[in-house]
């Protein structure tokens, strides 16, 4: 029994460990991204607000595409929108309703996009 308890202390240990790299990993790749964009996220942030008002609930600097953006999804009346701003001009180039299937696609990009 003792050693079961250690087992699982060792791998919760383990566990948060990896967790730490990654979320350290995430905000390194986060600030080298935001060291390209010539407007800020706070500037973004105001911009994807203009064309879908409501409350913000993920808000990330990626490179999609090839294409340096800020992405946002922004819970409206109307349900989850997604908007995407041009980190280099400001502009917004898109607006879609999130639905769970595009999101589903989206995380499955993701990942295949990570792998080596």
């Amino acid at each position: 029994m003792k050693s079961m308890t250690h087992l699982v202390l060792g791998l919760a240990l383990v566990f948060a460990l990896a967790l730490s790299v990654a979320a350290t990993d995430k905000k390194e790749r986060q600030k080298a991204l935001a060291k390209e964009a010539k407007i800020t996220m706070k500037q973004a942030r105001a911009t994807a607000l203009q064309a879908a008002p409501g409350k913000i609930k993920e808000a990330e600097l990626e490179r999609e595409d090839g294409k340096l953006i800020y992405s946002f999804d922004i819970k409206t009346k109307d349900g989850i929108q997604e908007v995407q701003v041009d980190a280099l001009d400001g502009k917004v180039l898109s607006v879609e309703k999130e639905t769970a299937a595009t999101e589903a696609k989206e995380k499955a990009a993701e990942k295949k996009a990570k792998k080596p």
